[in-house]
């Protein structure tokens, strides 16, 4: 069964659904309220080995912020204008 997210909701709580993932569960991410993409647990096989809190994403420190004063939603905006 798969759970419905948005993609603000996704940003907001992206450890989260990756704990969840790794568990089985899978989400469908919808954008502008239209599903855009499936996140999906990965074969066993390939099943990473370590731990959440031990992944290199999770640790990385924010690229920056706009310096235009745009807010993120403004930004999806001009780069997909409908």
């Amino acid at each position: 069964m798969s759970s419905t997210i948005n993609v603000k909701e996704l940003r907001a709580s992206l450890p989260d659904v990756v704990r969840r993932v790794r568990k089985g569960a899978r989400f469908t991410v919808l954008y502008r309220s239209r599903p855009a993409f499936q996140i999906v647990p990965v074969e066993d096989s390939q099943r990473a080995t370590l731990a959440l809190e031990d992944e290199p994403l999770f640790k990385a420190a924010a690229i920056g912020r706009s310096t235009d004063g745009r807010t993120a939603s403004r930004h999806d905006e001009v780069l997909y204008p409908r």
